[in-house]
């Protein structure tokens, strides 16, 4: 059962649904149609179906350490956790460069099965796969930002600003179904340590994971 269930996800990540900034790309994009069946109205603002955390899951969250936002820091391999999101879009200033591609080259995704999220690897290793309370899609760890290097903030990506708008800010329930891989994130960052937030995220890779220290001086 759980090696059919894995083989189910793996399937689901690698379907090719994907969305562009550029109105001329051939990728599929969800539609207003698509996204009101998926729990959502689009006409006058669009409604995020997100849950409220659970009343134990924040109690626990009271009693933890807390990054620079106030949020609880959790232990690598708790699954279940109060996070809080911010949104992103491809056609930011800060992102308007790397076009549609996320930190690993490939395209950003957001269909009705799978999007891209946005965060400190060092958390939040690249390919980890997690749920948000009360929506269906899964969320898919392949992009990382300079302004969340040291939190535990996952950055929600949104194919145009008003959705963008739209998510803002939010606290929600996240459960991690998959994590990704470190020694991929050590890979990748140690190639890219002219950046300070690479670094960052690398040392702290390497802090808890020794092992990963030849990876990072390639």
């Amino acid at each position: 059962m759980r090696i059919t269930n894995f083989l189910t996800l793996v399937a689901i990540l690698f379907t090719p649904f994907f969305v562009s900034c550029s109105s001329s790309s051939s990728l599929k994009v969800l539609s207003k149609n698509d996204i009101k069946q998926n729990g959502g109205s689009v006409s006058p603002t669009h409604k995020f179906s997100v849950s409220t955390a659970s009343s134990t899951l924040l109690s626990a969250a009271s009693g933890k350490p807390k990054d620079k936002h106030s949020m609880p820091i959790y232990s690598f391999g708790e699954r279940n956790r109060v996070v809080r999101t911010t949104a992103y879009t491809c056609s930011e200033d800060d992102h308007i460069c790397y076009g549609s591609k996320n930190a690993t080259g490939t395209d950003l995704r957001y269909s009705n099965r799978v999007r891209s999220a946005a965060a400190d690897w060092s958390f939040y290793p690249v390919g980890t796969v997690f749920r948000v309370k009360g929506m269906s899609q899964l969320y898919v760890v392949d992009d990382y930002g300079s302004a969340l290097t040291g939190t535990g903030t996952i950055d929600m990506y949104q194919p145009s600003k008003d959705l963008m708008n739209q998510w803002g800010s939010r606290n929600v329930e996240v459960t991690v179904v998959q994590w990704g891989s470190f020694t991929r994130s050590a890979e990748i960052l140690s190639q890219r340590t002219s950046y300070g937030h690479c670094r960052q995220m690398l040392a702290n890779i390497t802090r808890q994971r020794p092992d990963l220290s030849s990876v990072a001086v390639q």
